[in-house]
């Protein structure tokens, strides 16, 4: 069986990583920290403080206030890279929101885990269709315009 030259890897390696960058949901925090600030957070997931404030407005985070300075924890950097990540992929607010807020059932994120990968298995089929129905587009406009060509040679 024939392997990969090392730099295909490795590029590999970092094509996935740099996919990952900013929404993976177990990344741990490097400095092992329990509190985040906003300017944490919008520098680790490359969003800005108006997003972290609507996702608060929503209901998706929940940082606690310190004056007026919000302080968020370990559950919200989680919530975070859920939303980010789902975000990254496609998904609705409301169909985020469905799937974050089963986390808190309590039952070990069986329920989440089974309705996620039936929303990515349903976003994977319509993204299909959605594929299908441009390239049979892609085909119908380099058929009509070959068809326009030859009338000008013609």
């Amino acid at each position: 069986m024939a392997t990969a030259p090392a730099h295909q890897t490795a590029e590999k390696t970092a094509g996935t990583e740099q996919r990952r960058k900013g929404a993976h949901l177990d990344r741990p925090d490097k400095l092992s920290r329990e509190q985040f600030s906003i300017s944490d957070l919008t520098s680790e997931f490359g969003c800005t403080a108006r997003a972290l404030r609507f996702y608060e407005d929503e209901g998706l985070i929940s940082p606690a206030r310190v004056g007026l300075t919000r302080v968020y924890s370990k559950r919200d950097r989680a919530r975070l890279a859920w939303i980010m990540r789902a975000k990254n992929v496609g998904f609705s607010l409301t169909e985020i929101r469905e799937m974050i807020d089963l986390y808190d059932l309590d039952d070990g994120r069986v329920e989440q885990r089974r309705v996620t990968v039936e929303k990515c298995k349903d976003h994977i089929a319509k993204l299909k269709a959605q594929r299908a129905d441009i390239d049979s587009s892609i085909k119908e406009l380099t058929d009509f315009v070959a068809d326009i060509q030859e009338l000008d040679l013609g």
